[in-house]
This record gives C-alpha cells, structure tokens and sequence, in this order.
C-alpha cells in the first residue's frame, strides 16, 4: 500500500471514529439563580432569572459540552433599549476533571452573549435564550464534566465582571 493510501486510510478511521455532536448521548444538568441588576438602584424590580443548562457527552478519547442559557429580565425591562444593560456579558463554557484536590480545567471557552442579552426573544417579553456552540477536548480514558459561569459586568456599578457559577454535568 503506498503510503498516501495508509495516511488516507488512518484520517477516513479517525474521521469515522467521532460521531458527530448531534448523534451524542448528551448527560445535561439545569439551576438557576436570580441575580440583581448591580447598576440599577431605582425604584422597580431589577432582578433577572437566569436558568443554565450545562451537557456533556463522550465519544472514544474526545468529552463534547454544550450550554444553553435562558433568561427573564424584570418586566419593565420590556421595550427598552438593553445594549447598555452590560459593559459586558459573557458565558464560560468549562470541560473539567475531578481530581483529588482543586479540579483540572482542561479546556474554557467564552462566548459573548451581550447582544443575545440586549435582543430579548424580540417580542419585548424580556424573556431570552441563547445556546452555546459545542466545544470539544481529547481526553484518552479520563473522565469529565462540563460547567459553567456568566460573566457580567453590569453598566454603571464600577464593580468590574461578576462572576456567577452554575451546577456542573455529572462525568462522562
């Protein structure tokens, strides 16, 4: 067999080798947090719910994570302009080990969903959801979980980024 013939079998083998993200077996675990709008000190109601919904799953030596993000922003929120709402606003996408001290990060990702924020669901409910790309790390046989964190800096509060932590996958 000449050799671009091996080297094009190996690649078809590793090719083949992946299922694709759709066709994984996806373990997903959801919280949700209500989280103070720490720019905003009037008189209504600035609470936002955020719920997360971490995934993880595994196929061979490669764990795939995914997230999805929802959100209800106060109701006077509706129909306003939200792009200023955060200096800054993004959603770390964590895949982790379990070690026996602090977990190993192996790989982090952040996604900016400022614009996400700010469109709502343009029906003017305040209510939004944004969904991650998958990311994807070679693991060999060792286990790992997916987790997650907003990461917003509010307009206004000179507080800097904030983060807030959402539950982990179990490990695949």
């Amino acid at each position: 067999m000449s050799a671009a013939l091996v080297g094009a079998a190996v690649v078809g083998a590793s090719v083949l080798g992946s299922a694709p993200a759709s066709a994984l077996n996806w373990k997903c675990t959801s919280s949700s947090s209500t989280i103070d709008d720490a720019g905003y000190s009037g008189p209504w109601g600035d609470n936002w719910d955020f719920t997360v919904k971490n995934c993880v799953a595994r196929s061979g030596g490669y764990v795939y994570a995914k997230a999805t993000v929802s959100w209800d922003a106060p109701p006077w929120y509706s129909g306003t302009d939200l792009s200023e709402t955060f200096d800054s606003a993004h959603f770390r996408l964590y895949l982790n080990h379990s070690d026996a001290g602090p977990d190993t990060v192996l790989l982090r990702k952040d996604f900016n969903i400022q614009p996400a924020l700010a469109a709502m669901n343009g029906s003017g409910s305040g209510n939004g959801s944004w969904t991650s790309s998958t990311i994807k790390k070679s693991v060999g046989s060792k286990s790992a979980y997916a987790d997650g964190a907003l990461r917003l800096n509010w307009d206004e509060d000179g507080k800097g980024v904030r983060q807030y932590d959402f539950k982990g996958t179990g490990s695949v």
